[in-house]
């Protein structure tokens, strides 16, 4: 299992925490330093079941320089959204957490964070 975190972020800190807690094995990847490739995010894109614009930090202020909310939610956009969230990965919303049944989610609740232990655990 990896977690892809922003230490800076309150919602990381209580995933890890919580992983901690549950005992889990997990790897922490801190993608803004760790920056996820384009075919990483369209992998874990698979694995979560969501499009790009889905995990999409929109109110950042990169966000708002790019005119994201202006941009196409739509299967032509799809790569225009995968390489803008590669070349500024602070848009990433987090955490993720890839799972080891494959599956991933976005874990900014506890009961996300427990979903992904039980995915790996089970």
């Amino acid at each position: 299992m990896e977690i892809w975190i922003n230490p800076a972020c309150s919602k990381c800190r209580a995933a890890v925490r919580l992983l901690d807690d549950e005992g889990a094995d997990y790897t922490v990847r801190r993608y803004l330093e760790d920056v996820p490739s384009g075919e990483e995010i369209r992998e874990v894109l698979g694995r979560l079941g969501l499009e790009p614009w889905d995990i999409t930090r929109t109110q950042e202020a990169e966000a708002k320089e790019l005119g994201l909310k202006d941009w196409p939610r739509d299967a032509g956009a799809r790569d225009r959204w995968i390489a803008a969230l590669a070349a500024h990965p602070k848009l990433i919303q987090r955490p993720i957490i890839t799972a080891d049944d494959g599956s991933a989610l976005v874990a900014r609740t506890d009961e996300a964070v427990r979903e992904a232990v039980s995915r790996t655990a089970g």
